[in-house]
């Protein structure tokens, strides 16, 4: 009886302390498993703009360019340009733009973090330095000490004895059947 009290006790405990680690490794793997749909951390947003070519045409790249920019309204976001071949490369805070000078069509590509998925990601990633990482191992492991106090919370046919047994064994059975499939096709 003792044993099944300290298991309920330690499944409990982890599971109300790791409560906010599953949510953000939740969260993120969602996003992640679906990264083929759309991009999970930022937001893209891309526009084109025509741009009327003055003239004459100003003698340093740098005026044309803040000269487009202005027609944009995104003069105070310049940070730098590249001129290849008449076609422009503007970089700006948080984006780019594509600028043919002779077509005078610009190409508007901003990029910005998306909101909360961004920064569960973040931690996904273990992109922070040891301190995140000894933690996250520490939740990893306790995962799986959880999966196996778990099994023992429900005693009776309810149990890993009965209905949790079936269960347990589909859990097992259907990551081995898709990890066969996708390594032999």
């Amino acid at each position: 009886m003792k044993l099944r009290k300290y298991n309920r006790a330690v499944h409990r405990d982890l599971g109300y302390f790791f409560f906010g680690m599953c949510i953000i490794y939740g969260l993120s793997g969602i996003a992640l498993t679906h990264r083929h749909n759309w991009n999970p951390n930022y937001i893209i947003t891309e526009k084109e703009y025509k741009i009327e070519i003055s003239k004459p045409v100003p003698e340093e790249p740098e005026e044309e360019v803040i000269l487009v920019l202005k027609q944009m309204g995104l003069e105070d976001l310049y940070r730098t340009h590249l001129l290849r071949n008449g076609k422009y490369r503007i970089f700006i805070d948080n984006g780019s733009v594509d600028y043919d000078a002779e077509t005078g069509v610009a190409f508007l590509e901003m990029t910005r973090r998306r909101p909360v998925f961004y920064e569960v990601n973040f931690l996904h990633y273990n992109t922070p330095r040891k301190l995140w990482t000894w933690f996250s191992t520490i939740f990893a492991s306790s995962l799986i000490i959880l999966a196996f106090t778990g099994l023992f919370i429900i005693k009776g046919r309810n149990g890993i004895s009965g209905r949790g047994a079936w269960l347990t064994s589909a859990g097992v059975i259907i990551p081995l059947a898709f990890l066969f499939v996708y390594l032999n096709s």
